[in-house]
């Protein structure tokens, strides 16, 4: 009779009351891995996108034997990955502008459709990504972006959130949550930070585009991100993948923090974990110990002025409202067992 596992991480060989086997384990270190997103960068400590594109880019690497071809908006990743004359990718990589690496994803994988055509193939075995962050996807590449979707190009774009401008200085994205302080969201007056009501929820828009597939993760679970990333990997046309990276610069949170800080995100159902195809949601990563958004917003410096005195307690309220609507409108939570 076998004993019931319970799923909680004890260390990199173990989960639950077991040793995993060696091909089981996640390492960072392995030589099979591609290594696309080499050492050597100048990623800030802590960097949640420096961690999450190094797993999707080699998790795309592995999905299409290693025939692969990057487009990369400007932002974090680039800079921080690309100062001239030097470079950390170790795959075919194109940086676009800030704001067309859709369209310039799209063109790539026409001109690969095309050589392959004239090959007698079918299609292309070469794949191609682009990838940018929040300002880069859901403010200036959004037009680009939402082309992409509606003329369904083979193209997998992903975003890696880290909820503002980062590079240039923390100003306020359209992916900024309610009540952050920014640069250009102040953290004074009646309603300090970000105001309520705007910004763009990209996962929900993509799915409205009716699009093959549509998925989120955080660094938090290196392994669905790497799932996710290969399941779209063997899908053909439009696909889109929300990636919470959490930065410790602009959230004002320390570096250590980074991996807890993508757990409570999905734990308090701020960030709700899912995946959908053509518009309908297929499967979620339900919370099993759910938390009050306090304890995510606490570490992070950028919320500070909702504590202590006079605090924003009616903004509090209001962000924890949003983190219920999310979890009954996923149906985050786990079923008690009858």
């Amino acid at each position: 009779m076998n004993a019931p596992l319970k799923f909680y991480q004890t260390g990199t060989f173990t989960v639950g009351n077991r040793l995993l086997s060696p091909e089981q384990r996640s390492l960072q270190s392995s030589e099979a891995r591609s290594n696309s997103l080499n050492s050597g960068h100048r990623a800030c400590q802590g960097c949640g996108e420096a961690l999450g594109a190094r797993y999707v880019v080699d998790a795309a690497m592995r999905a299409t034997g290693n025939q692969l071809i990057a487009a990369n908006a400007t932002g974090c990743l680039e800079v921080f990955s690309t100062p001239y004359p030097e470079t950390s990718w170790q795959l075919p990589w194109i940086h676009s502008l800030f704001g067309n690496a859709a369209a310039v994803g799209t063109g790539i994988a026409a001109a690969l459709k095309v050589k392959a055509h004239k090959a007698g193939k079918p299609q292309s075995e070469v794949r191609v990504i682009a990838q940018g962050g929040d300002g880069g996807t859901t403010d200036i590449g959004f037009g680009c972006l939402s082309g992409m979707f509606e003329r369904n190009d083979d193209v997998l774009y992903i975003c890696y959130d880290n909820e503002a401008y980062m590079n240039t200085g923390v100003q306020r994205s359209s992916a900024t949550p309610m009540g952050a302080r920014t640069a250009t969201t102040m953290a004074v007056g009646a309603h300090p930070g970000a105001p309520q009501g705007q910004g763009k929820n990209l996962p929900r828009i993509a799915m409205a585009h009716e699009i093959p597939y549509v998925a989120t993760a955080t660094v938090a679970d290196l392994r669905d991100l790497e799932a996710k990333v290969e399941k779209a990997m063997s899908i053909r046309g439009a696909r889109y993948l929300h990636v919470l990276v959490p930065c410790p610069l602009g959230w004002g949170s320390v570096s250590q923090d980074t991996i807890k800080l993508a757990r409570l995100a999905r734990e308090t159902g701020i960030f709700p974990v899912f995946e959908a195809e053509h518009g309908e949601v297929t499967a979620v990563t339900q919370i099993r110990h759910r938390v009050p958004v306090d304890d995510y917003l606490k570490p992070q410096r950028r919320f500070a002025h909702l504590f202590g005195k006079p605090g924003q307690p009616e903004m509090l309220a209001q962000i924890q409202a949003e983190a219920d609507r999310n979890i009954r409108r996923f149906n985050l939570m786990e079923q008690e067992a009858v």
